[in-house]
């Protein structure tokens, strides 16, 4: 598996699909979902996900910690600091060990979802946070555990959901034959034919 996410480098077509991606997740980074004064959902993370999913653990730990710096660069908030940077690698290698050429079912979602709440955001997070503000781990954790208790279903629903929309139009494979932005054209071609037509 690692191996052969290593070897999607070597394919100038997936380095430019990932760019296209990364580009949509930084602009859907700007649209969230407040719940109340601690809980919010952010549509950014279900992009990079599509990319650990077609890509795979080694490529996806590249892109998330790359992006991760292209997002403090665009949209700086307080100190850079790596610890979020190695936090937003190490998701994109657990995403990848479940998802890459691997079957989506609601159970391993579920459990991809769980895993990374747990490693990236209850742990190296808290653990940052603590780090960055001097407060002590064990203060924060229970709240950010809990936070990421109530999220953990809710982000997994918003992913599969989107997976399932995506597979079944055909998009991914799609982007495999011909890369992301042939079929972004290949799409807009094809609205525009029917447009036509019916004009006619």
């Amino acid at each position: 598996m690692f191996k052969e996410s290593l070897d999607e480098f070597k394919n100038l077509r997936n380095l430019t699909t990932a760019a296209m991606f990364a580009a949509i997740s930084v602009i859907m980074g700007y649209f969230t979902v407040q719940i109340g004064d601690y809980l919010k959902i952010g549509f950014s993370s279900l992009v990079n996900q599509m990319v650990y999913y077609m890509f795979g653990p080694v490529f996806g730990g590249f892109f998330g910690g790359a992006l991760d710096i292209l997002k403090f660069i665009v949209k700086p908030t307080g100190e850079f600091f790596p610890g979020w940077t190695l936090g937003a690698m190490t998701a994109g290698v657990i995403y990848g060990c479940f998802f890459y050429k691997k079957k989506i079912t609601l159970v391993r979602v579920l459990a991809a979802e769980f895993t990374v709440a747990l490693i990236c955001n209850v742990l190296l997070g808290t653990l940052w946070l603590s780090l960055m503000y001097g407060k002590g781990f064990m203060i924060l954790a229970p709240m950010r555990a809990w936070k990421n208790l109530i999220m953990w279903p809710v982000n997994s629903m918003i992913f599969y959901t989107a997976w399932k929309s995506l597979e079944a139009s055909g998009l991914f494979r799609m982007i495999r034959r011909n890369g992301f932005s042939r079929t972004v054209q290949g799409i807009s071609g094809m609205k525009n034919s029917n447009y036509n037509e019916k004009g006619k």
